[in-house]
């Protein structure tokens, strides 16, 4: 048995393209990485949520969303089984790190308000309302939900003008 064929079913072999298996792999690697990174950080401290309690969930989340996509591919139909979006994946990666680059200058609301619009209006098409609304609750509502429920602060904005206005 190859990384190419996998048997689902007594009979049936599912193809999952190399690539896939690739990409799969290197998100398993980083989140398992993250994950063990973030127990050097501590989870909890006597005061609440440790630094590395957000970094391991996250790396939990990702190691879990790679399985999930492992067997979504192994059950499609081998004839439909082409690989991926290299467009969608391209253009997550480049957003991911440009809102990386700019989340000190933009701080956290901004720039992932700017992310979530272009993902949600520009990729996935959606409405203006429903992507203002989760674009606004996604970034917003993550900001507040860390700074004060959890007491993780995230970056503000370096610029004095949008400092100014709490961004």
């Amino acid at each position: 048995m190859t990384t190419e064929s996998v048997m689902t079913k007594p009979g049936r072999a599912a193809r999952v393209a190399p690539s896939v298996l690739v990409g799969i792999g290197a998100f398993v690697a980083v989140g398992v990485y993250v994950l063990v990174s973030s127990l050097g950080l501590g989870l909890w401290t006597s005061l609440g949520p440790g630094p590395g309690l957000f970094p391991f969930a996250m790396g939990g989340v990702l190691v879990s969303m790679s399985v999930i996509w492992l067997v979504q591919e192994l059950r499609r139909p081998s004839e439909t089984s082409d690989g991926v979006d290299r467009g969608l994946v391209i253009a997550v990666v480049a957003s991911l790190a440009i809102v990386a680059a700019v989340m000190d200058l933009l701080g956290f609301q901004l720039s992932m308000f700017l992310f979530l619009m272009y993902h949600l209006k520009v990729r996935g098409r959606r409405t203006w309302i429903s992507s203002l609304i989760i674009a606004l609750a996604g970034s917003v509502g993550a900001f507040y939900a860390f700074n004060y429920g959890l007491n993780v602060a995230l970056p503000v904005s370096a610029l004095s003008p949008l400092n100014l206005i709490g961004l």
